[in-house]
């Protein structure tokens, strides 16, 4: 950063700080109505030292999701609400079409007991269940981690591999194509039939539908949202008592 950039750097750092202040005067001011405001103070995007996040423009990240440092997010993936991708020693990948569902956590190893660094890496059109931990792993295309799952360092879940709910699968576990595996610790279960494999596909792509319906949704400005209610309420206190 040159001294130019320095010099906005600081400028900007001031504008920013003295509009926190300002926020939390008027937030005193306020009271216990404050509490009442429906727009939230959360930030969705962040970066860590000079790395931060890439989002495609089509793709979806809840207003209480987390997005952290260096993460990439593919074309028509979505990251529900609650969820944190946090790539701050390390890198987060999740290619295009894939769903990281509500409350889920994705984060890296810098180093671990076996000295190893892992990035996470996630492709195309994987669907990873609510609440489930991916932390130094890999998940390749069209793969299904099941709700609750945790896929500790090392792990490769292989294209059309399927993780059951709540399965802790062990460091450096390789689960291969057309698989399902579950337990704790995760083992092998019983092959996948071609139906449940069709699901995995099915799956993604409900999601990027579904995605796109909250993305509008959220989008819509407050003023909008508010004034739909008024409508609304006025519709119903206008409908007869008795039909």
């Amino acid at each position: 950063m040159g001294t130019l950039g320095r010099a906005a750097y600081t400028v900007g750092f001031w504008i920013r700080e003295t509009g926190q202040a300002m926020d939390r005067l008027g937030s005193r001011l306020q009271g216990n109505n404050f509490f009442k405001e429906q727009l939230s103070r959360h930030r969705t995007l962040m970066n860590v030292y000079d790395k931060a996040p890439v989002v495609a423009k089509d793709a979806f990240v809840a207003p209480s999701a987390s997005i952290i440092g260096d993460v990439q997010v593919g074309a028509g993936s979505s990251i529900w609400y609650g969820c944190v991708m946090r790539g701050d020693v390390n890198s987060i990948s999740i290619g295009s079409g894939t769903n990281i569902q509500d409350h889920s956590l994705v984060h890296v190893a810098k180093s671990n007991l076996p000295g190893k660094v892992h990035p996470t890496v996630i492709g195309d059109n994987v669907t990873v269940g609510h609440s489930a931990i991916l932390h130094g792993c890999t998940v390749e295309d069209e793969a299904f981690v099941g709700m609750k799952a945790t896929l500790l360092d090392g792990v490769v879940v292989e294209k059309h591999a399927m993780v059951a709910a709540g399965a802790l699968v062990r460091q450096d576990t390789r689960i291969p194509t057309g698989e399902v595996w579950g337990g704790n610790p995760a083992k092998f279960l019983r092959k996948l039939t071609d139906k449940e494999i069709a699901f995995i596909a099915e799956s993604a792509a409900n999601y990027k539908s579904l995605a796109q319906v909250h993305a509008t949704k959220n989008a819509e400005p407050l003023d909008q949202t508010e004034f739909l209610k008024v409508i609304q309420k006025k519709a119903n206190d206008d409908k007869p008592l008795i039909q």
